[in-house]
């Protein structure tokens, strides 16, 4: 799958293509049923299957902080997308300019002269252009006019709720995994390079490869049972913290993960940290001590869970 990084990198070859647009983020089923359209009407007009996402996502730039927790990084979304076989992932960055671009001028100067789009799939609560102005309608007039389909696609339902970001987001944050893996359609994983820590873990025998999480908020927090992928082509078992480790004075957002049975340099290598289970919240122990009494009770459970858990 081709990425394009902004708009001045699309070029002439560029022009023609399905094209749906939003944040992914998560891609999960419901994204995974516009997509699918995408890929049947790339196939019958023979032009390549394309997406527009953004970064920052757009409620990033206008609440900062205050911004829903990121379910999943640029590099996370090309992943996924990749998977379903699309053809091309374009990234604009999301700017007060852009912002304040018209919704007549995104239809006529990116999705016209830009890409020539010949269909167009949105998502049913798809808005676009300055103050969100431009909606489905908008774009089905663009489309008589400048000749290309417009199809809304209705969000897909579980359990007669609508699966969304913001329903899998609450999911992880209640530490309901298995409930998020239902509408993401897989297992909720975290990935991220290898960086170097405080060592900390070393010195009480429980060594941790350490990732920083490059979001202002995580979707989760706490200690996990975890499933590790990355490292040659073997899976494994460990026990990862998430969050901003209180006890030993942490600042910021970190996902430490103890390999079971492993220690090896891991330095620069991209993890992929799958959550399997939720052993307790995130909290703050009177001493180190303490916090090591802990550690040992965390890795004995995801030692048990994995032990229940393996496959026969």
């Amino acid at each position: 799958m081709e990425l394009l990084r902004g708009i001045h990198n699309i070029k002439t070859a560029h022009q023609g293509c399905v094209l749906s647009i939003g944040n992914f983020d998560g891609v999960h089923l419901g994204h995974k049923a516009v997509l699918a359209r995408l890929l049947v009407e790339a196939k019958r007009l023979q032009v390549p299957a394309t997406v527009l996402t953004f970064e920052p996502q757009p409620e990033e730039l206008f609440a900062g902080k205050n911004a829903p927790a990121r379910l999943s990084r640029l590099r996370d979304k090309f992943v996924q997308l990749e998977k379903l076989g699309l053809d091309r992932l374009l990234c604009v960055s999301f700017t007060h300019k852009f912002a304040n671009l018209s919704a007549q001028d995104f239809i006529e100067e990116l999705l016209i002269k830009k890409l020539g789009v010949k269909f167009l799939v949105i998502g049913d609560d798809f808005h676009f252009g300055y103050q969100r102005r431009g909606d489905f309608e908008l774009l089905k007039q663009a489309g008589e006019k400048y000749g290309f389909e417009v199809v809304d696609t209705k969000s897909l339902l579980q359990q007669e709720h609508r699966i969304s970001s913001s329903r899998v987001r609450d999911a992880l944050a209640s530490g309901d995994l298995q409930q998020a893996a239902l509408m993401l359609g897989r297992k909720y994983s975290i990935t991220g390079r290898v960086v170097h820590g405080q060592k900390l873990g070393r010195t009480i025998g429980v060594p941790t490869a350490n990732l920083l999480l490059k979001r202002r908020v995580s979707p989760v927090s706490g200690v996990f049972v975890v499933s590790v992928l990355g490292i040659a082509d073997k899976v494994y078992q460990g026990v990862a913290n998430i969050g901003q480790r209180p006890t030993v004075n942490g600042v910021r957002q970190q996902l430490e993960v103890h390999i079971f049975d492993f220690n090896s340099d891991l330095y620069g290598l991209q993890l992929e940290v799958v959550l399997e289970d939720k052993i307790r919240d995130e909290v703050r122990f009177d001493s180190f001590a303490a916090l090591k009494i802990q550690i040992d009770k965390d890795i004995r459970q995801a030692r048990e869970w994995h032990l229940l858990n393996e496959k026969i």
